[in-house]
C-alpha cells in the first residue's frame, strides 16, 4: 500500500506517519530526514540541498526525485510505504505515478492534514527533534514536551531545533511556497479519488494520534 502524507509544514505529517509505521511496519520515507542526514555528514548532496533548505525553498527535482526512486527500490518498501514530504509538486506527483505504474503499483491513499496558519507557526517555533537519525522522535515544547528538558524520551539523545524552524520569517516563507507549489496536489489527488482531508488543531482538540487511529481502523477494515 502506498500512502502519501500531504499538508503544510507543522501540521503533524511526521507524527501521523510515524504512528502508522509503528502499527504497520511500512517504512516512513521522509525526504527531509534524508536531506538532514546528508547535511550533517556534509555530503555533496547535503551541501546542495542545504543551499535551498536554509532559505526555506524547495530542493530541485533533479536532487529529490532520484533519491526517492532509489529509496522505493529498497527491500523494506516492497509491501508498503508511507511517503512523508514527497511529492511536493504536481510534476513530482506525475513522475511518481509513472514510476509506480512501471512497478504495477499506484498511490492508494493521500492523507491531507490541515491546521490554522498561526497555530502552525507556533508549533514549528516550539518543535524539537531527536538528533539520533535512527530515532527521529519529534516533540513540541508546548503540546508534547520531553520528560527531561532537551533529552529524547525514547533514546536519550539530545533534542535539537531544525535550522529552518528557528525564525518566523523563514517559516512564513516556507508556508508561502507550500501554498504556491504544493497545495495544487490537493486537487490532483482529489480528482483521482484517493484524497482524505483531516484537520489537526488544538482548537478542536484533534491531534495527530487521533487521525492515525482513525486511519488504521479503516485500513484494518479493508
Amino acid at each position: 500500500m502506498i500512502i502519501i502524507m500531504l499538508g503544510a509544514q507543522g501540521t503533524g505529517k511526521g507524527t501521523v506517519a510515524g504512528l502508522l509505521t509503528e502499527a504497520t511496519g511500512w517504512p516512513q520515507v521522509s525526504t527531509g530526514d534524508i536531506f538532514r542526514k546528508n547535511i550533517k555528514e556534509e555530503t555533496e548532496l547535503g551541501k546542495e540541498a542545504n543551499k535551498y533548505i536554509a532559505k526555506g525553498m524547495l530542493v530541485p527535482d533533479e536532487i529529490t526525485v532520484p533519491m526517492v526512486i532509489d529509496r522505493l527500490n529498497e527491500d523494506d518498501a516492497t509491501n508498503g510505504v508511507i511517503l512523508d514530504g514527497f511529492p511536493r509538486t504536481v510534476e513530482q506527483a506525475e513522475k511518481l505515478d509513472e514510476i509506480l505504474a512501471e512497478k504495477g503499483k499506484k498511490v492508494d491513499l493521500v492523507i491531507n492534514l490541515t491546521t490554522p496558519r498561526e497555530e502552525i507557526i507556533t508549533r514549528m517555533i516550539n518543535r524539537r527533534v531527536c538528533s539520533n537519525q535512527e530515532c527521529k522522535a519529534t516533540y513540541n515544547l508546548r503540546m508534547h514536551p520531553p520528560v527531561k528538558e532537551g533529552i529524547c524520551d525514547k533514546c536519550g539523545a539530545e533534542l535539537v531545533q531544525r535550522e529552518d524552524d528557528s525564525n518566523e520569517e523563514s517559516i512564513r516563507n516556507r508556508l508561502k511556497i507550500y501554498d504556491e507549489k504544493t497545495s495544487p496536489l490537493v486537487s490532483y489527488y482529489e480528482s483521482r479519488g484517493v484524497l482524505r482531508t483531516e484537520e489537526v488543531s488544538e482548537a478542536i482538540n484533534r491531534l495527530g494520534k487521533d487521525v492515525a487511529e482513525d486511519i488504521l481502523k479503516d485500513i484494518n477494515n479493508k
